[in-house]
């Protein structure tokens, strides 16, 4: 496993995190805690030492899980977690106030609650779930954000920025405020590399790289056959003809990369994301052993070479499913 720093927080984080939203169940069907606890497990003696969960994912479970094991391992471990909104809305409304969303006080209160899920005294990362850059000016988020690091309770700070909306964080950024964006950044969506990559590097803001898989959808698994149980999240996300979008998508993606870079599609998802110089870490969700130990001994396989990067960037798709 190799390592990278996490912005200017000095962390040295894993290339290959760990997402645990997956593991808080609820919207994942399927999984149950054991093997949940027993990827986290097989992934920490792997090399990940970054996790990435948050208070929603199913009102504190995944925090409680990541927590057990943060009991149970001496490997240094770093988490970062996230405040829900308050008015439980993804991503933010435009036109929604902060008071609505983020009040000072409600951060604060959420920050204890993930304190105690977590049973630590220090959280690395705090975030808050979403953003609207209507927020800029105002000083709630400025000032729970500051008073939770003199508190010495987080040590740095930042924001999971809204879906497919990376510029959204771009004024932020600018602040000098925060020390981490979480974004979405794949093969299909490519769009931080045009202006958030370049002002984290010169910021010195880290960057996580969140659903390098497409939720599954560049695992190359999702045929138009499969089907989700009811209320599992990826039935809303892949429903109607997305299936067949994401076949038609994913079959002229192999198609290109035949005979280029060795592996399968989501060894080389994983390594498009970590091939950039900009991105810190990348936390796919890894809810069975042998996810954890595929994707962890990507890090070794380094870069994508040029030849393949230049196929990749056909690829490039816009849309939202999560709309």
């Amino acid at each position: 496993m190799k390592y990278r720093r996490l912005g200017r927080t000095g962390f040295e984080v894993s290339e290959i995190g760990y997402g645990a939203w997956g593991i808080g169940g609820r919207q994942w069907m399927g999984g149950t805690d054991d093997e949940s606890v027993r990827a986290l497990k097989r992934a920490i003696e792997l090399g990940v030492n970054f996790i990435d969960t948050a208070l929603a994912y199913n009102e504190g479970h995944s925090e409680r899980l990541v927590g057990s094991i943060l009991r149970e391992t001496r490997a240094p471990i770093r988490v970062a977690t996230k405040v829900p909104p308050k008015n439980l809305l993804w991503p933010a409304r435009r036109g929604i106030g902060i008071e609505c969303v983020f009040p000072y006080d409600y951060v604060i209160q959420s920050t204890e609650v993930s304190l105690q899920n977590l049973g630590v005294d220090v959280i690395d990362v705090q975030q808050f779930h979403v953003w609207n850059p209507e927020w800029i000016a105002r000083e709630e988020w400025r000032r729970a954000f500051e008073d939770l690091k003199r508190s010495g309770k987080v040590r740095a700070v930042g924001v999971s920025i809204n879906d497919h909306d990376p510029d959204s964080a771009l004024a932020l950024m600018r602040t000098g405020l925060i020390d981490t964006v979480q974004v979405i950044y794949n093969i299909f969506d490519q769009s931080p590399e045009r202006n958030l990559f370049p002002l984290a590097r010169q910021l010195d803001i880290g960057v996580i790289a969140r659903v390098p898989l497409d939720e599954g959808g560049l695992t190359g698994a999702i045929g138009e056959d499969t089907r989700f149980q009811p209320g599992e999240f990826r039935a809303q996300y892949f429903r109607g003809d997305r299936k067949k979008q994401v076949v038609e998508r994913v079959s002229a993606l192999k198609r290109d990369l035949d005979g280029l870079a060795g592996g399968s599609l989501p060894e080389i998802a994983l390594r498009f994301t970590i091939t950039h110089p900009a991105v810190s870490t990348v936390i796919p969700g890894m809810r069975r052993v042998r996810n954890a130990e595929a994707n962890a001994q990507v890090s070794d396989k380094g870069p994508l070479d040029r030849k393949t990067l230049d196929v990749l960037r056909r690829h490039a798709w816009q849309r939202n499913f999560y709309d």
